[in-house]
């Protein structure tokens, strides 16, 4: 993507996760002690507000912070509920949570040590026992939490959110002991063996995803556990419940994936050399997942990301274009350095520009006004017309196995609509779409992805209504294969050829001083797409980790 005037990326509210989060752990180790202080206020609390003095907006003192966390605290550990909620700024969402705390998780012998505080922000560690039906576990894990002032008087008080309580918990959530409803699975590659979290660190939201789908149909009986039990804003996020202990275990069904046990341990490691990277491996001729990791292991971006592609949409616009004769790789299509839509004067990277060059070098210089100024011919529905029609994205429709996102690829007008076309505006995808996109061009045909086969549960995949002419697929694969060789992809797809196509991405983030970094690609009956956010530009970053997995599978 180059520079230009930036179309804002629009967030969705609730539960878009994209770190990781703090594991449950058994100990507590690593936390400095301070004495946990019931009681009384510290001499510079918070001043107090009347009509003749102004309400303090200043950040708490350290005293402050002691003193605030260490009211809260207290009164959690020894049970005073409706104290320890009313040292918080959101007393009836603390009570309901600290309530069941004891009564629905049945955790007793609480024990929480506070540590040195950063700041307004203050962690700690939390013992407790799980007791249920006459079983019992011990239970460690470390959380934090954060002082402010409330607005309406200054005081000091808690910020409250569910991940105070466990770091798991998003807001609306609550933790439950007792039998789960879901009955435990063992999850297996394609080739039989068993899939961890402990081999397989990107696997734990699948994992958990499998169980919630398949748990009650794969013959397994439950257990005993305390787990996180998913409230209505995580569910529309299609976060899964998780299970933080078990005190007993049940009997686990089986469920055999797609998995290629070789690429997943391959995609790992490659995801873990960067901060925030995300991949995924198909098979075209199937729709196969054969892989699929996250640097991040709280949320799985892989599926789920809702993030806009940057040029590597440019395929999707290419089909559109070339589907409409409005240009053929090889026909004299100039990129020229700026381009003015609806208001907005749009700009290539570095400033760039391509005066006598074909739309192929265009494609493969990944140069935005070769395309966007295709945008007066267009109507406002074309590309998403494109996109649903023959890449099946945006319908919300696929049947995975476990919770993924289609994509989104809105109507637009004006100058959003001229950044659709470049993958910026409205448009959201992630490595799963974007893979499923270059393996459509590979083969032609949109094949769903699917991580357990649709004859497991007989459930229908989502099918595209029209598939690629033999012709669009031959242009399409002409440009992809001219950037693998010679444009923005070489570098990462050198001695990969000739029966290869990529196409690189850069997609630019309000706030973010590096854009986020895209890569698709296929070879053979392979095809991946990644990205690494904040990262720079996709052949950089993201292009390495889809090339190494492609030469390895190939």
């Amino acid at each position: 993507m180059g520079k230009r005037r930036r179309v804002a990326e629009r967030r969705k509210t609730g539960t878009a996760v994209l770190g990781g989060m703090i594991a449950v752990v058994v100990g507590g180790a690593g936390f400095g002690v301070y004495a946990l202080y019931g009681g009384g206020a510290a001499a510079d609390e918070g001043t107090a507000t009347t009509d003749h003095r102004a309400v303090r907006t200043d950040p708490p003192t350290a005293a402050e912070v002691r003193t605030a966390s260490a009211r809260f605290l207290t009164a959690w550990q020894q049970g005073r509920v409706t104290e320890a909620a009313a040292a918080t700024d959101d007393s009836a969402a603390a009570t309901a949570l600290l309530t069941g705390y004891s009564k629905d998780a049945h955790l007793k012998d609480v024990k929480l040590t506070a540590g040195r505080a950063t700041g307004t922000k203050v962690p700690f560690s939390v013992k407790a026992t799980v007791s249920h039906q006459g079983l019992s576990k011990p239970l460690a894990y470390g959380s934090s939490l954060t002082v402010v002032r409330r607005a309406s008087d200054g005081k000091p008080l808690v910020d409250w959110h569910a991940s105070v309580v466990q770091p798991d918990l998003k807001d609306g959530d609550t933790l439950v002991t007792g039998e789960s409803g879901t009955p435990p699975v063992k999850a297996l590659d394609r080739d039989g063996a068993e899939l961890t979290a402990a081999r397989y660190p990107s696997l734990g939201t699948v994992l958990d995803g499998l169980r919630e789908k398949y748990g009650k149909k794969a013959g397994g009986k439950a257990g005993v556990e305390l787990r996180v039990v998913r409230g209505k804003a995580s569910k529309a996020a299609k976060l899964s419940d998780k299970t933080l202990m078990e005190l007993s275990k049940g009997t686990p069904g089986t469920v055999r994936t797609t998995l290629s046990p070789a690429l997943q341990a391959a995609a790992e490691q490659q995801v873990g050399k960067r901060a925030r990277a995300s991949v995924v491996v198909l098979r075209p001729s199937t729709g196969e997942i054969l892989a699929v990791a996250n640097s991040g292991h709280g949320f799985n971006t892989a599926f789920q990301g809702s993030l806009a592609p940057g040029s590597t949409m440019k395929i999707v616009t290419s089909t559109m274009l070339f589907e409409k004769d409005l240009v053929t790789p090889d026909a004299q299509h100039p990129c020229p350095k700026t381009y003015k839509l609806a208001g907005w004067t749009f700009h290539n990277d570095a400033d760039s520009e391509i005066k006598k060059g074909t739309f192929k070098q265009s494609f493969g210089a990944s140069c935005n006004n070769a395309f966007i100024d295709f945008a007066p011919k267009l109507s406002n529905s074309d590309l998403t017309k494109e996109a649903q029609q023959v890449y099946g994205l945006g319908l919300n429709n696929w049947s995975v196995g476990v919770p993924s996102f289609d994509g989104s690829v809105p109507v637009q007008s004006g100058a959003q609509m001229g950044a659709s076309l470049i993958g910026q505006g409205g448009v959201r995808m992630n490595p799963l779409n974007m893979a499923s996109v270059a393996a459509t061009v590979r083969t032609g045909v949109f094949h769903q992805p699917y991580l357990v086969s649709p004859t497991v549960d007989n459930r229908t995949v989502a099918k595209a209504s029209r598939t690629l002419s033999s012709k669009t697929q031959a242009e399409l694969k002409d440009v992809m294969q001219f950037t693998a060789a010679y444009g923005t992809a070489a570098k990462a797809m050198a001695g990969l050829g000739p029966d290869y196509g990529a196409k690189t991405g850069s997609a630019e983030v309000d706030g973010q001083e590096k854009p986020n970094g895209w890569f698709t690609a296929y070879k053979g009956d392979l095809a991946a797409a990644g990205v690494v956010q904040a990262g720079g530009h996709g052949g950089d970053t993201a292009g390495p980790i889809v090339a190494t997995l492609l030469k390895l599978g190939s």
